[in-house]
């Protein structure tokens, strides 16, 4: 049975709606928690790593040390062609580890807002999110890594997801995020939230507006991942 490690930065951003899919797909799920049980040979070693989201930057880890742990141990999977899924701070310790700049935005992309994709991401998974708005919720971003894939922005933020090769995909918006559970997210970004000014009513209405309607896309993009990543080469 293949093992997804799940490294998880704050309890309540984890799987989410990606747990049933890789479940189905046979995965059994690990999780460790960023700064306690995240040794970076469990990082190297899984069959599938997903990198969770969180509100520390990339750049902290003066403040945060382990976050050197994190993007070294993805650095080397990423370089030895192991399956990496980076959700949000996930995409962007992906960036890091492949040299690339991340840094702060200087305002806050948090809400329901529709992705552009380029022709590449078309292409992609990722096509079938079309126009549906997709949860963001960060103040950092990223340069795309030199030799990835760009796949995505959005009126916002330029780069919001970029591919690795087969083996790596890096998400900057939430297509993880259960609506179901946003009062968790809600409660535990009460800080982030109040400092940016966030209407609590108005995004709790768009999440019961477009959560469920994204929600099985956002299985879907998954799974079809998984399938494009085990894809035989041609020849």
């Amino acid at each position: 049975m293949p093992r997804a490690l799940v490294l998880r930065h704050v309890a309540f951003e984890d799987l989410g709606l990606f747990d049933g899919p890789l479940r189905q797909r046979g995965y059994s799920i690990e999780i460790v928690d960023a700064g306690v049980d995240a040794h970076p040979r469990r990082l190297r070693s899984a069959d599938l790593l997903v990198v969770c989201g969180g509100p520390i930057g990339v750049y902290e880890t003066d403040r945060y040390p382990y976050l050197r742990e994190e993007i070294d141990a993805i650095a080397d999977r990423l370089a030895a062609g192991a399956p990496t899924l980076g959700l949000c701070l996930g995409a962007q310790l992906m960036a890091a580890a492949l040299g690339a700049r991340v840094y702060p935005r200087g305002h806050k992309e948090l809400g329901w807002a529709p992705l552009q994709l380029t022709e590449a991401g078309c292409a992609s998974p990722l096509a079938a999110v079309g126009d549906l708005p997709v949860l963001h919720w960060h103040g950092d971003t990223f340069d795309i890594p030199k030799g990835a894939t760009w796949l995505a922005a959005s009126a916002d933020t330029p780069h919001q997801a970029f591919s690795v090769g087969r083996h790596g995909l890096a998400l900057q918006f939430h297509l993880e995020m259960d609506p179901a559970r946003v009062e968790q997210w809600l409660i535990g970004h009460t800080g982030e939230l109040a400092a940016a000014g966030i209407n609590l009513p108005a995004l709790r209405a768009a999440t019961a507006l477009h959560g469920p309607q994204l929600a099985p896309i956002a299985r879907s993009v998954l799974t079809s991942w998984l399938d494009t990543m085990t894809a035989r080469r041609p020849g």
